[in-house]
């Protein structure tokens, strides 16, 4: 990977509270080492009618995974992602997201995302490859 200079400046679609047009999440880290979200997706977030697009739920888990390595100090950007849908998601139905780290070597973490609703249903789950930038 090229040297890149990775600056945040609060416009990040899923977490910049800049952009008026991104979902503004808030992560937040756990004394366990994880980290966590909640979404509640509205019509605009929906695939087919009623249904929240599952682009969007991947999205979510790739920013968790990231999120929870940069707030360690672990400047990392995804380099392969891995997605797998269990469950339908419904539009106006709050979601819940964590993230951690699974293994961790010189320049590559893996982690692993969980997507799951208000009843504790695993909705999704993903696990990434993350290099060190």
């Amino acid at each position: 990977m090229a040297n890149i200079e990775l600056n945040d400046d609060n416009f990040c679609f899923v977490c910049g509270k800049n952009n008026a047009n991104g979902l503004k999440l808030d992560f937040v880290k756990t004394e366990d080492g994880k980290i966590h979200c909640e979404f509640l997706p509205q019509k605009y977030h929906q695939g087919f009618a009623g249904i929240v697009h599952g682009g969007i739920i991947g999205l979510i888990l790739d920013e968790a995974m990231v999120n929870l390595l940069w707030k360690q100090g672990k400047h990392a950007v995804t380099a392969h992602l891995e997605l797998r849908l269990k469950k339908t998601a419904y539009v106006g139905e709050k979601l819940f997201f964590e993230a951690g780290i699974e293994t961790e070597e010189k320049r590559l973490i893996c982690t692993y995302g969980i997507c799951r609703d208000r009843h504790n249903a695993v909705v999704a789950e993903a696990k990434a490859k993350c290099m060190r930038v």
